[in-house]
């Protein structure tokens, strides 16, 4: 860990889920965010693909989404099972109740909040989203706005994620969380 950390106990405990559409910034800053915090890093589509065996396009395709998200569940539960670390969540994984309910039991979640047009900036050109590969993706990811962002809205701590660079990102849920780092060693 980069220098002395000071935080509520309850937080160091507790993994941190970060949530949000796709292209909000989940993987950079929760990467940045566990290096920080001297913890893990997990991204929990990566964690579906290894355990699948393929990518998370190929198993839409060949299975559909609701097998997708039975095995998202699965996935999300071990992984808020095991010790704290910092959680990438897919972008729908938010959306199952039980997911919430077990992210509410054991861990804190961190809405990554995000304005349609830096969403679509951010996923512009990419074909490994398979909700974007059905469309003109900037009418995609306003109904997934419209959808998602009331339930987004339960998350524990709301941070925006504008065109600030993830390392802004990163500190202002340092901020939210009510954790302060000190690159000298000196706690708060």
């Amino acid at each position: 860990m980069n220098g002395s950390t000071t935080k509520d106990d309850s937080v160091s405990r507790r993994s941190l889920v970060l949530v949000g559409l796709m292209g909000a910034g989940k993987s950079k800053v929760g990467r940045l965010l566990a290096e920080r915090l001297g913890l893990p890093f997990v991204d929990a589509d990566a964690e579906i693909e290894e355990a699948a065996g393929c990518s998370v396009a190929d198993y839409f395709a060949r299975f559909g989404e609701a097998a997708f998200r039975a095995g998202e569940r699965k996935v999300m539960a071990r992984l808020l099972a095991g010790p704290p670390q910092v959680i990438a969540a897919g972008g729908g994984a938010f959306m199952d109740e039980g997911t919430r309910d077990e992210i509410r039991a054991h861990g804190t979640s961190i809405w990554l909040k995000a304005s349609l047009e830096t969403l679509v900036a951010r996923t512009k050109g990419r074909n490994h989203r398979p909700l974007l590969n059905q469309g003109d993706p900037a009418e995609i990811l306003a109904r997934l706005m419209e959808a998602r962002y009331p339930v987004y809205a339960q998350a524990d701590v709301t941070v925006e994620s504008g065109n600030n660079p993830p390392e802004a990102t990163c500190e202002a849920v340092l901020t939210a969380l009510g954790i302060s780092i000190h690159p000298k060693g000196r706690a708060a």
